[in-house]
């Protein structure tokens, strides 16, 4: 971690702290001061996005069907990273050992694509930054399907993500998917009452 001066902010990220058992007591030993930003999207929609990457890795890969559930459409398989990951609740309760709810920020991965400087804004005010990233700093690509960044002066290109974002996701079968959803109902809604938050994904 560099060392932060006087008037910065130091951000490091990776999507793997929030689910690793350990994380939350290593950064509070680290600095108890620390702001978490978490960001979360409909967990059925993150374990197929999560299922569309490994397979582009890996050809070959089982169906999602074979790796969500146990024995067909047995119980679902929380011990594949997939689905472990959108057990949001359980994952904050492990959290909230070390730190405050106040400590943290919940993103919406959803808004994010369909309004991104409103959720960057709610994040600059978190910070306690003025907000200087807005609108104008955001358009549509709709190729890929998400926004992308631009300068809000000058003519050079707008950033975009790489090709590893965007990418198309897997036909899963509705059956599979409405499992999936029944499955993280009760974990959703625990989590929106934890966070005093609802995201809408019921």
């Amino acid at each position: 971690m560099p060392r932060t001066l006087d008037g910065q902010i130091t951000i490091e990220k990776t999507p793997s702290y929030f689910v690793t058992l350990e994380a939350p007591g290593r950064i509070h030993s680290m600095s108890p001061d620390t702001k978490l930003i978490v960001v979360v999207r409909n967990p059925v929609t993150r374990a197929i996005s999560d299922y569309a990457q490994t397979l582009s890795k890996t050809p070959g890969l089982p169906s999602f069907r074979a790796l969500a559930f146990r024995h067909g459409l047995g119980p679902v398989d929380t011990a594949w990273s997939a689905v472990r990951i959108g057990l949001y609740a359980q994952h904050l309760d492990n959290w909230l050992r070390y730190f405050p709810l106040s400590h943290f920020l919940f993103v919406s991965g959803e808004r994010l694509v369909s309004d991104p400087a409103g959720e960057v804004g709610r994040v600059q005010d978190f910070l306690g930054l003025k907000r200087v990233v807005t609108d104008k700093h955001f358009y549509f690509n709709a190729t890929k399907g998400f926004p992308c960044l631009k300068k809000a002066q000058g003519s050079s290109r707008p950033r975009c993500l790489g090709k590893s974002k965007g990418r198309p996701h897997p036909r899963v079968p509705e059956a599979v998917v409405q499992r999936l959803r029944d499955f993280y109902q009760p974990f959703n809604r625990k989590f929106y009452q934890m966070i005093g938050q609802d995201f809408g994904w019921d």
